[in-house]
């Protein structure tokens, strides 16, 4: 059997690392976590507002009352109320008669992300795969149905890559979307594509809920999964899952480059044994945090 140095100095023979998921994935098929839909009874109208404000102020960078209330489609007189009231408690900037997010969230979300375990120990791990690959490497965790990048790192990468910590992704799309996926149960996949859809982004995505279906179980046998070219034209990636030690899915780990970059030699024969070894460590270290 070949083993390989991971990063760190250890070796770690690949055939062992694939034993160990597959006696996850059996034990897993009796573990699953079934996360209904939330559904408030008596929802406050009024933050389905603000929360529309907020979105919408998220994609432009000012906006005035007029052009915001036209965007939603909500009175002025209630958009100016509202953008009052989170510039009063400091959520949105007013710059003349524009406004704008406010930096306050940016802490918001740091704090939320610097509290995370996974965060804690993947983003080393984040820092040197991108050393040692030059590639695009993101580590995301699902939220409500979406992936949410919890790192990015495209510091070696030739990719421009536009998302960012706490960028929202759609997970049928993606490697580590769907590596996330391929260990939900049927039921709570189900209620993902009811809510997210599967919209196209390439021709190459996966817009058949059968087909993904069928995907997901070859990523469950396989261990990791592939994107080609199915999230971004001419990018390829491939992601491995990240379990706690109950074998519930955490995240995934996701190696991204341009597809001169990662051909087929490279995607299938190099990449996944430095992923997987990369998972290890990651795993090891949220698990036994105490080894270190």
């Amino acid at each position: 059997m070949t083993e390989k140095v991971c990063p760190g100095g250890f070796s770690i023979n690949r055939k062992y690392i694939q034993d160990i998921y597959t006696e996850r994935i059996f034990i897993s098929s009796f573990v699953k976590r079934d996360r209904m839909t939330i559904r408030a009874n008596n929802p406050v109208k009024s933050l389905y507002t603000m929360n529309e404000i907020i979105d919408t102020l998220q994609q432009h960078e000012e906006m005035g009352v007029t052009e915001l209330a036209d965007a939603i489609d909500r009175p002025q007189s209630v958009v100016h109320n509202h953008l009052a009231t989170l510039r009063e408690i400091e959520y949105v900037v007013k710059r003349d008669s524009k406004y704008r997010i406010g930096l306050r969230f940016l802490k918001q979300g740091e704090i939320v992300r610097n509290r995370m375990p996974l965060y804690e120990e993947g983003k080393p791990v984040v820092s040197r795969l991108a050393s040692e690959t030059n590639e695009l490497i993101t580590l995301i965790v699902e939220e409500h149905g979406q992936g949410i990048y919890l790192e990015v790192d495209q510091s070696g990468s030739e990719i421009n890559f536009p998302a960012i910590p706490g960028t929202r992704t759609k997970l049928h799309c993606s490697a580590a979307g769907k590596t996330i996926l391929a260990h939900l149960s049927e039921e709570r996949v189900d209620e993902i594509i009811e809510r997210h859809g599967l919209p196209a982004q390439t021709s190459n995505t996966i817009t058949s809920k059968e087909a993904l279906f069928e995907e997901l179980e070859v990523i469950r046998e396989r261990g990791y999964a592939y994107d080609r070219q199915e999230f971004r034209e001419g990018m390829r990636s491939i992601a491995a899952p990240l379990f706690d030690e109950s074998n519930e899915i955490l995240g995934g780990l996701s190696i991204a480059g341009p597809t001169h970059r990662l051909h087929d030699e490279r995607l299938e024969s190099e990449l996944p044994d430095l992923l997987l070894q990369s998972v290890n460590v990651v795993e090891l270290n949220y698990n036994e945090p105490n080894v270190r």
